[in-house]
């Protein structure tokens, strides 16, 4: 059970309605994050904000890989369980990559680079080697994408955060960290 309020749609503070309302145009549904977020119109608005220009950056599966990679780090199941899902349902990669991404790696050899350097930045909380960036560059990404990397590290490393405080609720199908698929 969370130990942070969920509020319903109703329930949220009247300046982050509209915001949820983008979100659910967008998804279909508001999944428990969103909701959690909602308690702070401001954290929600620039976190909907960071995650839309992330959006049009890299490519969606590789997107999704480092989303994986990194909830998997950082332990947080709500995470791995939402990207999880969105991998598999809606980028349509293989449980076999949605795995390797838990890992750190990747089927594909160009996202394989992005997510291990992802894994990087979390483990050493950004102070990676020349050999990290040596190695993100090998794979083809140039120093705009690195930054984007680091973006979208940050965006994830913040949902994780805030659901391991809140214990959110999972309304996806559930993963847990630490274990194998």
């Amino acid at each position: 059970m969370s130990r942070i309020s969920t509020p319903t749609l109703e329930s949220a503070p009247a300046a982050s309605k509209p915001l949820l309302d983008l979100v659910h145009k967008k998804l279909g549904v508001v999944p428990n994050l969103f909701r959690v977020i909602a308690l702070s119109p401001a954290a929600l608005e620039g976190f909907l904000g960071l995650s839309g220009a992330l959006s049009r950056t890299l490519d969606v599966r590789t997107r999704e890989r480092i989303a994986i990679a990194v909830a998997e780090v950082n332990g947080c199941d709500y995470c791995l369980s939402a990207h999880t899902y969105l991998a598999l349902n809606l980028t349509k990669i293989t449980a076999e990559d949605a795995e390797l991404a838990r890992e750190g790696s990747s089927t594909d050899a160009k996202a394989a680079g992005a997510v291990r350097f992802a894994v990087q930045v979390v483990n050493t909380r950004g102070a990676v080697g020349d050999a990290d960036i040596a190695a993100v560059k090998e794979a083809g990404f140039d120093d705009a994408q690195i930054v984007e990397i680091v973006g979208l590290v940050a965006e994830n490393v913040f949902t994780n955060l805030l659901n391991k405080v809140a214990q959110t609720d999972i309304d996806f199908p559930v993963f847990h960290t630490g274990q194998a698929a």
